[in-house]
């Protein structure tokens, strides 16, 4: 049976859930060094009261929105044709505007609870 010009080739979507496979154990390891790292800071004599809360949650939402980047990827690379791809695009842009619009609130509100002085 013939390829239609449409399709991806199986070849190409090999090629790319490797790559995505290897970008996603990668960014595992810069996740890891990123909460390390928030967490040393937390130790030091200088830390601000709640900004702990503060960097945990910005690590959590860059491991989130990372993590659907790779999901969102790994079912490009198993769309079957130019058609797929763009309603997947589609579901994905939507989802994650959402998800940021989320994200964003939530942050602020744990940005204004970080500095807003604590009375006694």
């Amino acid at each position: 049976m013939a390829q239609s010009p449409y399709e991806i080739p199986a070849e190409m979507r090999d090629f790319a859930e490797k790559s995505v496979e290897q970008a996603r154990k990668a960014f595992e390891g810069f996740i890891g060094a990123a909460q390390k790292a928030v967490s040393a800071a937390e130790a030091t004599p200088f830390a601000v009261p709640g900004v702990k809360e503060v960097g945990a949650k910005a690590v959590a939402y860059a491991e989130a929105n990372v993590k659907a980047a790779f999901d969102h990827a790994q079912k490009l690379v198993n769309a079957k044709d130019v058609q797929e791809v763009l309603r997947l695009q589609n579901e994905y842009l939507k989802a994650q505007l959402t998800t940021l619009q989320d994200q964003a609130k939530e942050f602020g509100a744990a940005v204004q609870k970080a500095v807003t002085p604590k009375s006694s």
